[in-house]
């Protein structure tokens, strides 16, 4: 599904009252070749690189993202039910009145960190753990924080049974961030904010990058880079028009 910059691009979901649903991660992909899909994704995510790189000022996948984006099993991230669409270049529901968010802009909130392999960053919203996992292809540790319980537990399991030993996931509220491990290299956020959450910022490092979306509920929204000055202070760049749904604080129910 390509959008063009005229076209809010929608990403994960963030709801307040999503019940707490077992979320069933499948282990096998009922389809063709599962490497050919994912490198059929990664075609499709290059296309929408190509078409709006006058706004995000990217033109391509840095090498490490388009690695990464080729290698993740997103077919063992969704419900056995989404496995055959898990390559598609979209948003699948995964639980709980969750999504899954759409590859390119999982693709493009990493690119915009710039991450390296030494880096420690934080993911708020870890859904079904593809963020992270995604993140975790290229940086040195992932701290992942999931308001809604059951989500958390799923994707601990799920990134746990791929092999990886470089995220750590907890229940939590996304906006309070993660103190004990700060400060952070880089922030990426899955949810819309009303503005950029003062306690993400205090964790990042000076030089460190935040990648969130931002604008009213369900409203206008932004794609926001947020970079750290030395002096404590941020500069943001409104990346692309977005979709998210809000950012909640507190505890789900």
């Amino acid at each position: 599904m390509a959008h063009g910059w005229r076209t809010r691009i929608s990403a994960g979901a963030r709801t307040a009252g999503a019940a707490a649903g077992a979320l069933l991660m499948t282990t096998l992909y009922a389809g063709s070749d599962d490497a050919a899909e994912r490198a059929r994704m990664v075609e499709e995510i290059d296309a929408m690189y190509a078409e709006t790189r006058a706004e995000t000022g990217l033109a391509a996948m840095s090498p490490a993202v388009r690695a990464a984006m080729g290698k993740v099993e997103r077919h063992r991230l969704v419900p056995a039910s989404q496995a055959s669409l898990a390559y598609r270049n979209h948003p699948l529901p995964i639980g709980s009145g969750q999504t899954i968010s759409q590859p390119y802009i999982v693709a493009l909130s990493t690119d915009l960190l710039d991450p390296q392999p030494k880096d420690v960053v934080l993911d708020v919203g870890t859904g079904s753990g593809y963020q992270a996992a995604v993140l975790a292809e290229i940086v040195h540790q992932v701290y992942s924080i999931e308001i809604i319980d059951a989500l958390a537990n799923d994707a601990r399991r799920a990134l746990g049974a791929l092999g990886y030993r470089n995220i750590t996931v907890r229940t939590g509220d996304g906006y309070l961030g993660w103190p004990e491990h700060a400060p952070f290299d880089g922030i990426v956020v899955a949810a819309a904010a009303p503005r950029i959450p003062q306690a993400l910022v205090d964790q990042l490092r000076p030089g460190g990058k935040m990648v969130i979306p931002v604008g009213a509920d369900y409203g206008v929204q932004y794609l926001v880079l947020v970079t750290k000055r030395a002096d404590g202070g941020i500069d943001e760049r409104r990346v692309l028009p977005v979709r998210f749904v809000p950012l909640v604080p507190g505890s789900a129910q």
